[in-house]
């Protein structure tokens, strides 16, 4: 009877694994000249800050905010009053021009639920090149509205990164709760923050 149990039980997780999409990727261009259109800035004499919203990825849209040369961006579909969390590094920073968004394949259905995305954070002494820390963010999907950083990898001399980074979404950002679950940390990365709206 035991034994008949551990088949059952065996077969069940092997059906589990057959079920489950293919992992691939597919990449995306962000140009904020070019593919995005400004939705809020500040007034005159109000400082420097803007949101915009950028074309992403088959109608998964990126919401970019830049406030004070550091910018926070949320990848998907945010809540209807366009209300994101800022999620940003404390020294200056910008995001990279390409990004890669890890698609989960079931028959006919692709769904993107991971975007990896590099980002380069100024020394704010000046005396070192800027780092390179590739983000990894759960993408916020129709009606769940729940869009986040899941992990940061260090990228700069770690030949890895890219890698890790794809490992690290295809094993968290799926679960993954915001503002619950602590963001995973690869390597020595500079200081990164969340602010809750």
């Amino acid at each position: 009877m035991r034994a008949l149990l551990m088949i059952s039980l065996a077969l069940a997780g092997l059906c589990q694994t057959a079920q489950a999409g293919d992992i691939s990727s597919a990449y995306t261009d962000l140009d904020s000249k070019k593919d995005c259109v400004t939705y809020a800035q500040a007034e005159e004499g109000d400082g420097d800050w803007a949101s915009l919203v950028c074309s992403g990825y088959r109608g998964y849209p990126v919401l970019i905010s830049y406030d004070d040369a550091r910018e926070s961006l949320f990848y998907g579909f945010p809540p209807s009053d366009m209300t994101t969390v800022w999620e940003s590094f404390v020294g200056l920073n910008s995001a990279g021009p390409k990004l890669e968004w890890r698609i989960e394949t079931n028959g006919d259905l692709a769904i993107p639920f991971a975007v990896i995305h590099r980002r380069s954070i100024s020394d704010p002494e000046g005396e070192n090149k800027p780092t390179d820390v590739l983000i990894v963010a759960k993408v916020a999907q129709p009606e769940k509205y729940e869009g986040c950083t899941v992990g940061l990898v260090l990228a700069t001399g770690n030949p890895a990164a890219n890698d890790e980074a794809r490992k690290l979404a295809d094993e968290k950002a799926r679960s993954f709760a915001c503002g619950k679950d602590k963001r995973a940390m690869i390597g020595d990365v500079p200081a990164f923050g969340r602010v809750d709206n």
